[in-house]
């Protein structure tokens, strides 16, 4: 798995909030669950540069600014700024994350086959222009 560090293509042209086309956000109220399904899905074929873990921590440093100014100058049109939202009180609770590279649908199904195996808080596939509930 990589070490996370938000790269300027994981933001949205507009407002500049956290929005990873290609890649999919899961987040688990259990850091080790969080740990194991990505280990999971680099055994099981995924690329580990594919794969980051996010711990918390990370999650506040470095995505939660983004919703900052998701809405200036004028509020979005789309759900980016809430979605990095929910992502920042969960992440205050202590839910660790993975952000997975899923180029199409059948990629994001192979992810939450191994995701589903464990209690997860929130799941969302980044698409050009649709965040999608997974």
């Amino acid at each position: 798995m990589k070490h996370f560090t938000l790269e300027s293509n994981m933001r949205a042209n507009i407002g500049g909030a956290f929005y990873p086309t290609g890649y999919s956000m899961v987040m688990f109220p259990n850091a080790d669950d969080a740990d194991r399904v990505g280990r999971q899905l680099i055994e099981s074929g995924v690329s580990g540069d594919e794969v980051y873990l996010l711990p918390a921590a990370t999650v506040l440093a470095e995505i939660t600014p983004t919703a900052s100014d998701a809405d200036n100058p004028l509020p979005s049109a789309g759900t980016e700024g809430a979605t990095v939202r929910a992502y920042t009180k969960l992440a205050r609770e202590g839910h660790a994350a993975l952000l997975v590279k899923t180029k199409n649908e059948e990629a994001a199904d192979r992810l939450m086959e191994v995701v589903r195996t464990v209690p997860y808080s929130i799941a969302q596939r980044y698409r050009t222009l649709v965040i999608e509930d997974l």
